[in-house]
């Protein structure tokens, strides 16, 4: 699997929101499960730290969970 670039904060974005919408990874986690994603907390620290690459469907999912725009989850990236 291909690694996203260290210089490429994804993780710290979706930190970002998750933090605004005032919600925990335990909180976040049970939603993604609840939307049928096979997600554990582990996981989804991993990509809040960069240390895993993020599925489409599960940038879909939190894109519904945090009530966000795509924009948003790439804000600052180039």
């Amino acid at each position: 699997m291909q690694k996203i670039r260290p210089d490429l904060d994804l993780g710290h974005n979706i930190q970002r929101l998750r933090k605004a919408a005032g919600m925990t990874q335990d909180q976040v986690v049970a939603k993604l499960q609840l939307m049928g994603l096979s997600v554990s907390k582990s996981t989804y620290a991993k990509l809040e730290t960069n240390r895993m690459n993020i599925k489409v469907s599960e940038l879909v999912a939190l894109k519904d969970i945090f009530q966000a725009e795509y924009q948003e989850f790439f804000a600052g990236l180039k």
